[in-house]
């Protein structure tokens, strides 16, 4: 059976993004095709970057790096929730990959994105990213609005339609993440 992550974005006071991810969670694990897990960054405390070596070289000194390893390398895919902030992903997101390469290597990943303009352009930078990491990544994302799928800003009420996003993006992930497990 597939191992697939469901990673959060944000370690933020007061985050939409744990919300977000839970109901990916849900939704995921109504699914018999794969086994789907959370995986919180903010668990893990990651300050920012202190490893002297280059994520590729895996040569990690820090307890929370290798245990932030640890906790990665177990699974086959992965599903990035990522708000967007300027543009872009949130800086704890991108902190939390930047400590790791060869984790993510001949995997796949599917996006989840949340903001002003339902988290596209975080989204596209995510992708960049997963791309220098090895990551396949597929071409159907889910896309939050913070108007129209949160009461103030804040309480996270999804339209119903986001559910077949998310199955279209899952029914691309799951394919692709058993042809991925071939590399490996």
């Amino acid at each position: 059976m597939l191992n697939i992550a469901v990673v959060t974005g944000s370690t933020r006071p007061g985050r939409n993004n744990i919300a977000v991810a839970n109901w990916v969670l849900e939704n995921a694990s109504k699914r018999t095709d794969a086994n789907f897990e959370l995986v919180d960054i903010a668990d893990f405390n990651l300050p920012v970057l202190d490893e002297g070596m280059p994520a590729a070289y895996a040569q990690y000194s820090q307890e929370h790096t290798k245990k932030w390893s640890a906790a990665i390398a177990k699974y086959d895919g992965y599903i990035f929730v990522t708000a967007e902030y300027n543009h872009s992903i949130t800086g704890a997101l991108k902190n939390a990959l930047d400590y790791l390469n060869q984790e993510f290597n001949n995997k796949a990943a599917g996006f989840v994105g949340y903001g002003s303009a339902g988290g596209v352009r975080a989204v596209e930078h995510m992708r960049q990213i997963a791309s220098e990491l090895q990551l396949a990544h597929v071409r159907n994302q889910v896309q939050l609005s913070l108007f129209t799928d949160f009461e103030n800003f804040s309480v996270f009420k999804p339209a119903a339609q986001h559910v077949d996003s998310l199955n279209a993006m899952l029914d691309q992930l799951v394919p692709w993440t058993t042809a991925m497990k071939t590399l490996r």
